[in-house]
């Protein structure tokens, strides 16, 4: 093999350019003194061109088909068909790859779920007894407004209520805020669509120009959208300290794990449909599972100072919840049936989320976009509503009744904000069809709790039981209809009483026309309620990543401030497919050969690039060697293979124009060559 090491020392010596007058000649300079060892084996040696360097790769190298290219260069077509075949399996490799990297810059996960056994905290239990009360500060108003809905009803249905004042309560003397009812907001007959008939109200916008219609094909659901609507705009100007409570009477008795629970280990709230609510907040741990270590509450579905058209059902909504987690009794929660005994079976899922960029959580040490107005942990629907409700401050200039106010804005009402429904109606369209930033300016928890529930439900108090059960409890029975209120024997907690509460001791006359609330009646109001957990296993799904690079290098990683610990357990599973394997099976496939086998080929490219570099210096060295005029070079074709860039003669002398060349470069020919 030629080595360039003896062609740079040529160079380094005179050369004449020309032969004849007018030739011009490098002048002579005293070649380097090399140490004797150094004109042997050099440390670093190149081939003297490309042709070798290929050559001696394909005859040396570990992948397959290589060596087919030179063992059958005598053949000509079968040099071309292995080159071939070469080269197409080198597009298909890196098309595959290319479809690999496309799909692990997209991200995708995939879910495992495993059964984990240990202690769990009991939940959260929410129970409301469904009743909405009229709040004394605003009883005239609600006696305006159902003299309202008889118009209303009357003039679509003919149906007749009564106009018995006792069925609205008694009533409180004090100050009522200021309102005026809105007539115009109405219940009326819209156009039908598509042949249906539709019943609803109108809103308008302030100038009365724009007008929206909340239809809807159902007669009883249009009349209770629309009282609830003329509602809350009665209750938004009430104020912030007005009294919600029903008293004691909703819970008669509460025990778990046969212990008596205590005021301390419930919440009273208000909710405007689903009156008074109770939070069960223990912090017992469920050290067995079964239905002998459960929450039993017996509690009473009473319809006293009932809205019939704000609400139309009769029973208890119940919604089982993790703790310190809002309760959104009208997105989920069940009902139970007066008159039953309900056995409710829970199970405990647990769901864990990757970070980014894997995907959009929210963790425990993060933050969003929005300021929550829930004083709670993070879930996903309080940040929805906590974002609709800044929206509706920012869009319509008021706050929706129903959730939390921000510092300094007000609720709506017709009275203050006369098209606030207007503007509430197509921001919160815009809601539902996912045209607001609020999805995505919440994301979901990356730890999130869940519970499957599965219930049964039996008679209670059983036929031969309900006399003695029903007076013990206090409540009216077959044969003592209307039990005094010395007999009522309600839970003993110290929770917040009612000055409105007053028990009509016995029947009063009634009209003949049907009541606008119903009277009390000796039928069952009490319903039992027993919560436990099934088994305390729980299954927990995680989020782990397709292909993830860090988990084969056994490197950490943190995502968004959140601790590695998905990635980690990911790690324990070496059967979900990672990056550098599907590469390594790729490569194999197609060359059968390994990470050595890689380089090598970085080998041939650091050679070939060195090699490149050395014949661009020996190029440029040799065309500033020579003179502008009568210069006299033999042509590519016709110099030798492996031989120097030179003229007609050789001379051991550099030209001026090798002189300025820079130090590194004659520096990096000769220790190559």
């Amino acid at each position: 093999m030629a080595m360039l090491a003896t062609e740079m020392q040529a160079e380094g010596t005179g050369q004449t350019v020309g032969g004849g007058p007018g030739t011009w000649t490098c002048p002579q300079a005293s070649p380097p003194t090399l140490p004797e060892e150094e004109h042997g084996e050099r440390l670093v040696e190149l081939h003297a061109s490309f042709r070798e360097l290929v050559t001696f790769f394909c005859t040396n190298s570990t992948i397959h088909g290589t060596i087919r290219l030179v063992c059958s260069s005598q053949n000509r077509l079968k040099t071309a068909s292995w080159g071939l075949l070469l080269a197409g399996a080198l597009g298909v490799l890196y098309w595959q790859f290319a479809l690999l990297f496309e799909q692990y810059w997209r991200y995708p996960v995939i879910m495992t779920v495993s059964v984990h056994s240990e202690r769990k905290l009991f939940p959260s239990v929410t129970l409301c007894d469904m009743n909405p009360h009229r709040p004394h500060l605003a009883r005239h108003h609600l006696r305006v407004l159902d003299d309202f809905a008889r118009e209303s009803i009357y003039s679509l249905y003919r149906f007749n209520f009564s106009d018995s004042m006792d069925a609205l309560g008694a009533e409180v003397p004090g100050p009522e805020p200021a309102f005026h009812l809105d007539r115009r907001i109405r219940l009326q007959r819209l156009r039908p669509l598509d042949g249906q008939n539709r019943v609803g109200f109108k809103l308008c916008n302030s100038t009365g120009g724009d007008c929206v219609e909340r239809a809807y094909s159902s007669g009883v659901v249009a009349a209770r959208e629309w009282y609830r609507f003329h509602y809350i705009n009665i209750l938004a100007l009430l104020p912030a300290a007005h009294e919600d409570s029903h008293g004691s009477h909703f819970v008669f008795s509460c025990r778990y794990d046969d212990r008596d629970c205590h005021a301390q280990h419930f919440q009273t709230s208000h909710h405007p449909t689903y009156g008074s609510c109770y939070t069960f907040n223990g912090v017992w741990a469920a050290q067995r599972p079964g239905v002998t270590h459960r929450i039993s509450l017996v509690l009473r579905a009473e319809q006293l100072d009932h809205l019939p058209l704000l609400s139309t059902k009769a029973g208890i909504k119940v919604m089982i919840h993790p703790q310190d987690h809002t309760p959104f009794l009208e997105h989920q929660g069940f009902s139970i049936r007066p008159g039953t005994e309900t056995t409710i079976d829970i199970r405990e899922d647990e769901v864990h989320r990757l970070g980014s960029p894997y995907g959009q959580c929210m963790d425990s040490t993060g933050s969003v976009d929005v300021q929550l107005l829930y004083n709670t942990s993070y879930t996903r629907q309080a940040c929805l509503v906590s974002c609709f409700q800044h929206l509706m401050v920012e869009t319509c200039s008021c706050g929706y009744f129903f959730y939390p106010l921000p510092a300094g804005a007000e609720y709506c009402s017709y009275m203050r904000h006369p098209a606030w429904g207007h503007c509430f109606h197509h921001l919160y369209q815009k809601l539902k069809t996912h045209q607001l930033p609020c999805t995505t300016r919440c994301p979901r928890p990356c730890r999130e709790s869940s519970y499957k529930l599965s219930a049964g439900t039996s008679r209670w108090p059983s036929s031969t039981s309900a006399d003695w059960v029903l007076a013990v409890l206090g409540e009216p029975s077959r044969r003592n209809p209307w039990p005094s209120s010395a007999s009522i024997k309600s839970w003993p907690l110290p929770l917040p009483s009612s000055p409105s509460r007053a028990r009509t001791e016995g029947p009063t006359s009634r009209s003949g026309a049907q009541p606008l609330s119903p009277e009390p009646c000796p039928s069952i109001s009490l319903a039992k309620v027993n919560i436990f957990y099934q088994e305390l296993n729980y299954r927990t799904v995680d989020e782990t990543p397709v292909y993830s690079v860090s988990c084969l290098l056994g490197q950490g990683r943190e995502r968004g401030g959140a601790s590695t610990w998905a990635s980690a357990h990911h790690c324990q599973h070496p059967q979900v497919p990672q990056l550098l394997s599907a590469m390594g099976s790729l490569w194999s496939l197609w060359f059968g050969s390994s990470v050595l086998s890689v380089v090598e080929v970085l080998e041939l490219l650091l050679d070939a690039i060195a090699l490149t570099l050395l014949l661009c210096c020996r190029w440029l060295c040799g065309s500033r060697g020579q003179p502008r005029a009568a210069t006299r070079v033999h042509p590519p074709s016709q110099r030798p293979a492996s031989g120097p860039v030179a003229a007609d003669t050789t001379s051991n002398a550099p030209g001026p124009g090798c002189l300025h060349l820079p130090r590194c470069c004659r520096d990096f020919s000769r220790s190559l060559g």
